[in-house]
């Protein structure tokens, strides 16, 4: 009986030790201070390098880590890049050299007659004729008519030949060729001053300037062509030129004649598209007296000749350049190809502003050479230049007898 009552106070006894140890250590769970939050770590930025220390790039970055952290060297080396090379500005334009001027349209002649000998093949077949009788005459003319001679002119020259033929009785081919090519070289002009004057001129202010030379005509003409064409025959001739685009009315224009400047070293003043052509028109011309040039050539707006107003503005270049001091030389561009049309033109023109010669273009496409004496009859003027192509040297200063020897062949 003793041992069981023993027992169980050691029962009891070993209950009661588990019990506190439970809630000894429940309570120190309650007692512990809760852990400190966590806060991220932050990595900063690398500092700047100061005045006179080198930027860290990241393969210096990647040397000292492997240098700090002792990793073992696995014999690759570490290759420099190359630097990146900058684009290579671009190139200048090669300067051409152009041919020289003199005996150009003897050298064209080939291409002239092929388009021009129909006019003096007909005249002469016609005059080789056993009789000639009325009808004959009256083919005469129409020839001439056709190829835009112009009806007083024509009848001047059919009056001369009928005359002279009668005289001469007898006709042999070399005698009527001879016979023909006189008359039309009296019709042409032989004896008007064709060049195109570059002189320098005495300025406003009693300073020398350059030569000054406006070149005007219709949109599709060919103007800023043969302005750019004509750079280059100043240009062969020894001469420096400085080219003003004072067609601000159309971007191409512009363009257009800063490449043909740039391919023979002839600097081109340009202004703000759609700005005052006057401006720059003053602006090139003060150019040329800066630089010391020889001529100035100047490139209008191609105006209709319909639009009053438009052809008032291009008065008013005129004025503003010879602010500066006199234009020595305006050159209306015609097209050839338009006949009559081309005289409508030139005589809205020469209202305008003083023509004091005329540039034939377009004269290899077309039959109709007689243009060259109409509209020296209508101005007053003479033809100074025949464009004889698309090349770029097919501008060729206008001689009577080279024009008139491709009209009727040898």
């Amino acid at each position: 009986m003793e041992i069981v009552i023993l027992a169980v106070v050691i029962a009891v006894v070993a209950l009661g030790a588990i019990s506190g140890l439970v809630v000894s250590s429940r309570r120190k769970k309650q007692q512990l201070p809760p852990p400190p939050p966590t806060t991220p770590s932050v990595t900063a930025p690398p500092a700047e390098p100061q005045v006179g220390e080198d930027a860290e790039t990241p393969r210096d970055e990647e040397r000292r880590t492997i240098e700090e952290v002792g990793l073992p060297d696995s014999g690759a080396t570490l290759v420099e890049e190359p630097p990146v090379a900058e684009p290579a500005a671009p190139a200048a334009p090669e300067v051409e050299v152009p041919e020289p001027t003199a005996g150009r349209l003897v050298r064209l002649r080939a291409r002239l007659s092929r388009s021009q000998n129909s006019l003096g093949k007909g005249l002469l077949t016609l005059l080789s004729r056993e009789h000639l009788d009325e009808d004959t005459w009256e083919e005469i003319e129409d020839t001439l008519l056709t190829a835009d001679v112009g009806v007083q002119p024509t009848q001047e020259l059919v009056e001369r030949l009928r005359e002279r033929v009668r005289v001469l009785g007898t006709r042999t081919p070399d005698e009527l060729r001879a016979l023909l090519r006189e008359e039309l070289l009296n019709l042409i002009g032989t004896e008007a001053d064709r060049t195109v004057n570059t002189a320098n001129g005495l300025g406003v202010n009693g300073q020398e300037i350059p030569g000054v030379v406006m070149v005007v005509g219709v949109n599709g003409t060919g103007k800023t062509t043969t302005t750019g064409k004509l750079a280059r025959v100043l240009v062969a001739d020894g001469k420096s030129v400085v080219l003003g685009a004072a067609d601000t009315f159309r971007a191409a224009a512009v363009d257009q004649l800063q490449t043909w400047g740039d391919r023979v070293g002839a600097r081109t003043v340009r202004g703000p598209e759609e700005g005052d052509p006057a401006s720059v028109a003053f602006d090139s011309v003060k150019e040329g007296i800066s630089e010391g040039a020889d001529v100035v050539l100047i490139d209008t707006a191609g105006r209709l000749h319909t639009k009053t107003g438009l052809m008032d503005e291009l008065g008013k270049v005129k004025r503003v350049v010879e602010k500066h001091g006199p234009v020595g030389e305006v050159l209306l561009v015609l097209d050839a190809t338009t006949g009559q049309n081309g005289l409508v033109q030139a005589r809205v023109f020469a209202e305008v502003v003083d023509i004091t010669g005329v540039v034939l273009t377009k004269l290899d496409g077309t039959a109709k050479g007689g243009i060259i004496v109409a509209v020296q009859r209508e101005l007053g003027v003479p033809v100074k230049l025949v464009g004889l192509g698309e090349g770029a040297d097919d501008l060729a200063p206008f001689e009577p007898e080279a024009f008139v020897d491709a009209l009727i062949g040898d």
